[in-house]
């Protein structure tokens, strides 16, 4: 049944798309987020779902979309350049059937989000392209929340749409994607038009779906979760109108849901000091060692998953309970072919160098044209500049939670962060075209007064 309700959504997204084309590149979003092959369990994981949505939102721009407004951006040129440089180590990647593997969702995700910017030439378009993945993600967000509020939750454990532990469902990616929308969630619930923001029913909506959002990395047990939600309650000192109150209502919060917390992930989250008592933490910062040496001797990368060939031993201390008494022991661990755990070191040991400098160089000038659009907002009298300089910051701060997680979680190509770039450069192509617009409109008064003032001399 589940799988006839998910497959009828999106013949109606298909149908629709049909009188207005931009609908087939929101089900595409809706897609990539969601992914119902995983979801379903009869005949969606046998449907191309995702190449058929990918191919109709192309299709629909390319013959019936107007293309006015649409530029190509001097970041969607970081973009294709870094698509490029990916495609070319992956030709020469160590482990050619893995890196195949990785790249065949990998350049799909890529060339979508260079592809993006060109139909969000809009506001109301970029405003429902921010609304389809805001609420793609609720519909996994709240399954999370709801299944953590009932107990089931734990490490690698904790199930919302999907049994998959992979992709968006993978526990930490999840975790650090659930806290960085939360911005996105309320910029919406303030400022949304397409469904009236300011509103008690958005307001309350965007409480409710904070609440599964902060449930979900208590459910997932992740200690990338909670050093998320701590970076993005910093971020908001910054935008909030009383920062007294704010922090002692955030600070008075965390006390009082400590004893709330399941015991084991107080436990997990205590290793968040010692990485040493934790095997999975002290084998991430032995990777990390490794990638630095690996570069050094192939500064082009070895193309997607070159961690394939990593191999170390370390040692980490484990403690051990007689009685009443706990000591601690140390023991030497041999690992191999261990995951990158961070985008930092993914991008960096399967790209290279070149490959590094164009990923951060993409990601700095976001965070940059982000805040030019921010500051434009708050210095602005205009209360629709002001609107969409609030959702510059609202992408700004996804953007940095993101990184922060980003640290310990293999996520740089995720669709989900690739959208949020697209949506930034959506957002500055936008507003320059507006600029432009008022520019020549501006221009033309000039001209219409002179030559009003030079026939008044005349006559």
């Amino acid at each position: 049944m589940f799988d006839f309700i998910i497959l009828a959504f999106l013949v109606v997204l298909v149908v629709l798309g049909l009188r207005r084309p931009f609908i087939w590149v929101l089900a595409y979003l809706y897609v990539d987020i969601v992914v119902p092959q995983q979801v379903g369990y009869v005949f969606l994981p046998d449907l191309k779902v995702s190449l058929i949505t990918f191919i109709l939102a192309f299709v629909g721009w390319a013959m019936f979309d107007n293309k006015k407004g649409s530029k190509f951006t001097a970041r969607q040129g970081l973009l294709l350049a870094l698509l490029i440089w990916c495609a070319f180590t992956t030709s020469i990647a160590d482990f050619p059937e893995s890196a195949a593997s990785k790249w065949a969702w990998v350049w799909k995700s890529m060339l979508f989000a260079l592809f993006l910017p060109l139909v969000l030439r809009t506001k109301l378009r970029l405003e429902a392209a921010v609304y389809v993945c805001v609420l793609s993600l609720a519909t996994i967000l709240i399954s999370g929340g709801i299944k953590t509020l009932l107990g089931g939750g734990g490490y690698g454990v904790l199930v919302t749409l999907s049994k998959s532990n992979s992709g968006i469902y993978e526990g930490s990616t999840l975790s650090t994607i659930s806290i960085a929308s939360i911005p996105l969630v309320w910029w919406l619930a303030r400022h949304g038009k397409i469904l009236p923001g300011g509103t008690r029913a958005a307001l309350l909506f965007a409480v409710a779906l904070t609440a599964a959002s902060l449930l979900v990395p208590i459910g997932t047990q992740t200690r990338t979760g909670l050093l998320c939600i701590a970076f993005l309650a910093v971020l908001m000192m910054r935008t909030v109108k009383y920062r007294f109150v704010y922090a002692a209502a955030a600070a008075a919060l965390a006390l009082l849901s400590l004893p709330f917390l399941p015991q084991s992930y107080q436990e997990r989250m205590s290793t968040i000091v010692d990485h040493q008592s934790d095997q999975s933490a002290s084998t991430r910062v032995e990777v990390w060692k490794w990638t630095i040496d690996y570069v050094a001797q192939n500064p082009l990368g070895g193309g997607f998953d070159s961690f394939l060939g990593n191999s170390f031993t370390y040692e980490t201390v484990e403690k051990v309970r007689e009685g009443n008494v706990t000591s601690t022991e140390r023991r030497e661990v041999s690992e191999s072919g261990r995951a990158f755990h961070s985008a930092y070191f993914e991008v960096l040991g399967e790209q290279g160098i070149p490959g590094f400098v164009l990923w951060v160089l993409l990601h700095a000038t976001g965070l940059i044209a982000m805040e030019r659009l921010r500051r434009r907002g708050l210095a602005s009298d205009d209360l629709d500049m002001q609107r969409w300089g609030a959702l510059a910051n609202s992408l700004q701060q996804v953007q940095l939670v993101y990184l922060l997680g980003a640290l310990f979680v293999g996520i740089a190509y995720q669709p989900f962060i690739l959208m949020v770039l697209a949506l930034q450069i959506g957002l500055a192509t936008v507003i320059k075209n507006d600029d432009r617009v008022e520019a020549e409109r501006a221009r033309k008064q000039r001209l219409a007064e002179r030559r009003e003032s030079k026939r008044e001399v005349a006559t």
